[in-house]
C-alpha cells in the first residue's frame, strides 16, 4: 500500500515537470523558430497555431543548438559558475531574513526549497513568480509561526528588488550621456527611477510605518478589514526588520555582491560570444532588465527580457546586432534553466517527512 502510494506521488510529480519543462521548450522553440522563419522573409504572423507549432519543433531545436555553439565553451561554463552563486548568495540572504523572524532553517532545507522555486519560476509569470513556492513551502515548515514564513519571502524579494533597482539608478551616473542619448532609452531609464521611488516607498512604510501617525484611523481600518488580525501580524512581522539595523547593513552588502554576479554572469557570456560591449554600459543595462522582467507580464520574463536585450543593445554607440543580442539574451536563459533542471529534480525528491518530521518535533517539545 505505501508503496503504491509512494510511486503515485512520484508519478504526478513526473507528469507535473514533464508538463512544465514541455512549456519551457515550447516557449523557447517558439522564439526561435520564429526568428528562423522571419529571416526567411516570411510572415509568421499568417500561419495557423498549429504550423507555428510544427515549425518550431522542426526548427527551433535546431537553432536553439546553432545559437549554443556561438559561445566559447569556457565562457558559458563560467556564466553558469556565476548563475549558481547568485542562487547560493539568495538561499543566504533568505536564512539572514528568516532569522529575523526566530526562524532557523536549515542550510541543506533552505538550498532545497530555492531551487525548486528557481523550476517553477522557469514558467510562471515574471521572473519572482517561484517565491509562491517557496512562500508555500517555507509556511510548512514552521507550525506556529506561518504568517512570519511567508512575510519572510516577500521581504527576501522586496529587499532583493529594492537594492536592484537602487543599483541600477547608480549605475545609470556614469552611463548618462547613453541613456539620455536615446529616447526609448531615457523612458526605460525614468521607468526604473519611478520602480525604485514606488519600491523604496512600499519598504518605508513596510519597516518604519508613518501612515499611522498622519492618518491615526489607520490601525482601526485595517483590523476591520477581512482577514484583519492576518494583515496586522504581517504589518509587525515586517516591523521587525525595521529594528534590526545590522541585518539591513548585511541584506544590502549580499545583495549588492549578488547584482554585480548577475553583471558578471552576462558579461561572460558577451566574452564568448565575442560581443564588444563596455563593461561599464552591461553594468547599467542588465539590472534595469532584470528589474523590468521581474513585472509579471510573460512566463519567466520571457520575451519581455529578449526584446529589451535587442533595444537596449542597438544603440550605436554599443552597436551589437538583434540576433546576436537575442543570442546573449537566450545564452543567459539557457543557464538560468540548467540550474532549474536541478530544481526539477531536486522538487521530484523531496520527501513529505520533512515536514512531517517537523510536527513530529514540536508535538514532542509541547507534550
Amino acid at each position: 500500500m505505501k508503496k503504491g502510494l509512494h510511486l503515485g506521488r512520484i508519478s504526478w510529480r513526473l507528469a507535473i515537470c514533464g508538463l512544465l519543462l514541455f512549456w519551457i521548450f515550447n516557449l523557447i522553440f517558439v522564439n526561435e523558430g520564429r526568428s528562423a522563419w522571419q529571416r526567411q522573409g516570411l510572415n509568421w504572423e499568417q500561419l495557423s497555431r498549429a504550423q507555428q507549432w510544427h515549425i518550431a519543433w522542426t526548427e527551433g531545436p535546431r537553432e536553439l543548438w546553432n545559437t549554443v555553439r556561438l559561445v566559447e565553451p569556457i565562457a558559458l561554463a563560467i556564466s553558469l559558475v556565476f548563475m549558481g552563486l547568485t542562487l547560493i548568495l539568495g538561499v543566504f540572504r533568505w536564512q539572514m531574513v528568516l532569522r529575523v523572524q526566530g526562524l532557523a532553517l536549515p542550510l541543506g532545507r533552505a538550498m532545497e526549497i530555492s531551487f525548486v522555486a528557481h523550476f517553477f519560476n522557469s514558467f510562471l509569470l515574471g521572473s519572482t513568480g517561484g517565491d509562491l513556492i517557496r512562500a508555500y513551502y517555507a509556511a510548512r515548515e514552521t507550525h506556529h509561526k506561518k504568517t512570519e514564513a511567508v512575510v519572510a519571502v516577500l521581504v527576501d524579494r522586496l529587499l532583493g528588488l529594492f537594492v536592484m533597482l537602487l543599483f541600477a539608478c547608480g549605475m545609470m551616473l556614469p552611463n548618462l550621456s547613453l541613456l539620455l542619448a536615446h529616447r526609448r532609452l531615457a523612458a526605460l531609464s525614468w521607468l526604473i527611477v519611478a520602480m525604485m521611488f514606488g519600491c523604496g516607498l512600499v519598504v518605508i512604510l513596510s519597516f518604519w510605518g508613518g501612515l499611522s501617525r498622519t492618518w491615526p484611523e489607520a490601525r482601526s481600518w485595517l483590523r476591520r478589514l477581512p482577514k484583519g488580525d492576518l494583515l496586522e501580524r504581517c504589518l509587525g512581522a515586517c516591523r521587525q526588520f525595521g529594528r534590526e539595523r545590522v541585518f539591513l547593513i548585511k541584506a544590502l552588502g549580499l545583495s549588492m555582491a549578488l547584482n554585480v554576479i548577475c553583471v558578471l554572469q552576462i558579461l561572460s557570456l558577451a566574452w564568448g560570444l565575442h560581443l564588444k560591449i563596455a563593461p561599464l554600459a552591461l553594468f547599467v543595462i542588465v539590472p534595469m532588465i532584470i528589474c523590468i522582467s521581474a513585472l509579471p507580464i510573460t512566463p519567466s520574463g520571457l520575451g519581455v527580457r529578449e526584446n529589451l536585450y535587442v533595444l537596449m543593445l542597438a544603440a550605436p554607440e554599443i552597436n551589437v546586432a538583434a540576433t546576436q543580442a537575442l543570442s546573449l539574451s537566450l545564452l543567459a536563459y539557457a543557464g538560468s534553466l540548467i540550474w532549474s533542471l536541478i530544481g526539477g529534480l531536486v522538487y521530484l525528491s523531496l520527501k513529505e517527512s520533512h515536514h512531517l518530521a517537523e510536527v513530529t518535533k514540536a508535538d514532542r517539545t509541547a507534550d
